[in-house]
């Protein structure tokens, strides 16, 4: 019977050798060692994220000199047509669901934008239109100043709750459209039957309830203990909709929603007194750009918050990503890549603003809303989320550490039309 004595010590040996795995140290932890954070980026100790709607890169930036711009775009037709001008306030919000994109990409030859619902009525081509200079004069000022991303690309093929949950989780956990009945609130707090189309493996469509419960970079935030907030309008204000942890159901339903999600307005107050946290995000309402509100407005708005952390004691290890979140229905002439089933959508604006921003330079480098995460997880070294953010380019080269910081740009506002 020795083989029996031989393999009870054998299998004893083995439980203590999975004991010891098991209870072993922190500092032995199965979660591979992540890279050593880049030269220089410890210099960048405050992260801004700020979230717009509903922007193309040609309608804002399509003029500008040296940028991936058009000034024409291909009609279902066939035709090329010049861009007409966007008026501040626009006629009418143009469609921009997750089929309206599909319909204006048109396999990426990006000619049927006149095809979508508001594109164009009555001939007047609205979705064929676009802003200049003499429109939107501080962000052309912050983009020769700073940095301007010619090739940022929405996250997802598709309207603005999916894509607003990639700018906090790289996923919109298969949400390809926004909430269906309840027009005021998304996310956990819609009413009772309300549905969100959601996008499954097998290309099949279902309709579930808005409130999903995956990991937010708010999440790998909390567990290294680096602080964050998310500032937006409270419930029952315009803009509540983009309040993106509101779909979030462990962070919605518990008493971080209490602790980290704080009103839009009191960022302004943050970044003058310097404590604005390591990490944050900024959604608005009135003053986001969506059609048909004004665009004069809306930059207003931003240059008061770009005011306020430049003046603020915390400009000197800030840096600012200003984006917008999904096309917004206006045409845009870059196809944007098909990386998986949920995206990329169209690309839209994208300004880095920090003192160690290139001054005056175009990025022609590929990104999307987890390019944003990347980047803080590069930072931080946090381990990515999905596989976007772990594909993402991570925004380092909009950064020279080398270089002499860049002074504030205080700009004023502008009179609206």
């Amino acid at each position: 019977m020795a083989w029996i004595k031989f393999a009870s010590i054998a299998l004893l040996a083995s439980l203590l050798v999975g004991i010891a795995l098991l209870l072993r140290s922190p500092g032995q932890s199965r979660e591979p060692e992540r890279p050593p954070v880049p030269p220089g980026l410890r210099r960048i100790r405050h992260i801004v994220f700020i979230i717009k709607e509903n922007r193309t890169f040609d309608n804002y930036f399509g003029t500008f000199p040296g940028a991936d711009g058009a000034t024409a775009g291909t009609i279902s037709t066939g035709e090329v047509i010049p861009l007409g001008h966007t008026p501040d306030k626009t006629p009418r919000d143009i469609g921009h669901s997750w089929q309206n994109a599909l319909t204006a990409i048109d396999e990426g030859k990006m000619d049927r934008f006149d095809h979508i619902p508001g594109g164009n009525v009555n001939g007047d081509y609205l979705a064929y239109t676009q802003l200049t200079e003499a429109d939107i004069p501080n962000y052309f000022a912050y983009a020769r100043h700073f940095v301007l991303a010619d090739h940022m690309f929405s996250s997802l093929t598709g309207p603005s709750f999916p894509n607003h949950l990639y700018t906090v989780g790289a996923q919109s956990g298969g949400a390809i459209n926004n909430p269906q009945r309840t027009p005021n609130v998304w996310g956990c707090d819609s009413d009772d039957g309300a549905t969100v189309a959601v996008l499954q493996a097998d290309g099949t469509t279902t309709q579930e309830f808005p409130c999903f419960d995956f990991q937010t970079l708010a999440d790998r935030l909390r567990a290294a203990r680096v602080t964050w907030k998310y500032y937006a309008p409270q419930k029952g204000e315009p803009g509540y909709i983009w309040s993106a942890l509101d779909a979030i159901a462990h962070i919605r339903l518990t008493a971080l929603w209490e602790q980290h999600v704080v009103p839009d307005t009191q960022f302004v107050e943050d970044a003058a007194q310097g404590t604005v946290p390591a990490v944050s995000w900024l959604v608005t309402g009135r003053a986001s750009e969506h059609p048909p509100d004004s665009t004069c407005v809306g930059e207003n708005w931003t240059v008061q918050q770009f005011n306020a952390v430049m003046q603020g004691p915390q400009w000197p290890s800030t840096v600012v990503f200003i984006t917008w979140d999904d096309f917004g229905g206006f045409y845009d002439h870059v196809p944007p890549p098909l990386v998986d089933q949920f995206g990329f959508g169209p690309r839209v604006p994208l300004l880095i603003i920090s003192p160690y921003a290139k001054p005056g330079v175009i990025v022609h480098t590929v990104y999307e809303f987890s390019s944003l995460l990347k980047f803080v997880e590069t930072r931080y070294r946090l381990a990515p989320l999905t596989a976007r953010d772990q594909a993402a380019n991570d925004l380092l080269d909009s950064l020279d550490f080398a270089q002499a910081p860049q002074p504030p740009l205080i700009l004023e506002p502008h009179p609206c039309p």
